[in-house]
């Protein structure tokens, strides 16, 4: 079968790689399509990412085989599966950190989205798979894990109805954040330079949006002068932490969904002590955030279908990076 291997240098090449053979309780499924994620860059990336590797985690495919026992699934069937699953029985699991589990951080999809054909283990066909229903696209039901991610994180920051929550960052993420924000009660700024997505943004629930600079007065406006209650960043690293911390209000947070760049937090640790900010972040997501974000997205109440704005092949991938990465791609969705 063909897949598209991570090589040394950052080389993402269209190769041949062993087709992958179940046991009982497995799944062998077929890639219909699976979207771009700003972690596979990022390990596209790192000099220190382990290759060969195959990456992809938002499938879409079609079941081809079913290992022995009792299965939920059958042929034919089409399945969105998530990556990652926890044991449900350690120290973090018992205190809400799944992700942060043993298990969770070495289960994977064997070998990765990327692939024509893919295994399911066992413990990702009972959590993490789930059968998509007829009038759903592919591209909509890609979202099942990045959603998913997004819930995790928005519990995590505690929006109460009324706060004034600021998104950075108006990508396909950012937008994702701007609906769930809104769903909380929340009054959402959504802070990009990119008009596109700004405006995007604010079709899909934004109050206000722009760059920093017309997002400060804006913010002020909708928090009665305190500041937003909470500042999530979804683009930018370490260096937009500063305008972060200067937009929250005493007493707020932020919050780092994506990792992005810089080895320091550019904030002095007395600004942290007397304005009692916190600064939380989240990795990943649970088989729960899995479910509802499933539940969601089946029932129509978070929108993703304006997300997706470009396709390409399994052996383009590379070229889908690079539209990302240039920022003329708000969402990729990779197909066979």
């Amino acid at each position: 079968m063909k897949a598209v291997v991570l090589r040394a240098g950052g080389r993402l090449v269209l190769e041949d790689w062993p087709r992958p053979a179940i046991a009982g309780g497995e799944l062998l499924v077929r890639l219909r399509g699976c979207g771009l994620c700003g972690s596979d860059i990022a390990k596209v990336m790192s000099p220190s990412a382990a290759v060969p590797s195959v990456l992809g985690h938002e499938l879409v495919a079609d079941v081809v085989e079913v290992g022995g026992g009792s299965m939920p699934y059958r042929v034919g069937d089409r399945v969105v599966v998530a990556h990652h699953v926890p044991c449900d029985e350690c120290h973090y699991c018992r205190r809400g950190s799944s992700s942060m589990c043993r298990t969770f951080k070495t289960s994977n999809l064997d070998p990765g989205g990327f692939a024509e054909l893919v295994r399911v283990p066992a413990p990702n066909v009972r959590h993490a798979t789930f059968r998509v229903p007829d009038g759903m696209s592919d591209e909509v039901a890609s979202f099942v894990e990045p959603l998913a991610c997004c819930l995790r994180a928005v519990r995590r920051v505690r929006i109460e109805p009324g706060d004034t929550t600021v998104i950075i960052g108006a990508g396909s993420i950012g937008c994702l954040f701007v609906q769930l924000a809104r769903r909380a009660g929340g009054r959402v700024v959504a802070v990009d330079t990119v008009a596109a997505r700004a405006g995007l943004a604010q079709r899909l629930g934004a109050e206000r949006v722009g760059d920093a600079a017309a997002a400060s007065p804006a913010i002020l406006e909708l928090s009665d002068r305190r500041g937003a209650d909470h500042v999530i960043v979804t683009a930018g690293g370490a260096e937009v932490l500063p305008w972060a911390a200067s937009a929250v209000r005493d007493g707020g947070s932020v919050h780092y969904f994506a990792g992005g760049g810089g080895a320091t937090l550019p904030l002095p640790l007395e600004t942290l002590y007397h304005r009692e900010l916190t600064i939380t972040a989240t990795y990943s997501s649970s088989p729960a955030d899995l479910a509802e974000a499933f539940r969601l997205l089946c029932g129509g109440e978070v929108v993703v279908d304006q997300l997706v704005t470009h396709h390409v092949p399994l052996e383009r991938l590379a070229d889908g990076l690079e539209l990302v990465r240039r920022r003329e791609a708000l969402k990729v969705f990779v197909t066979t």
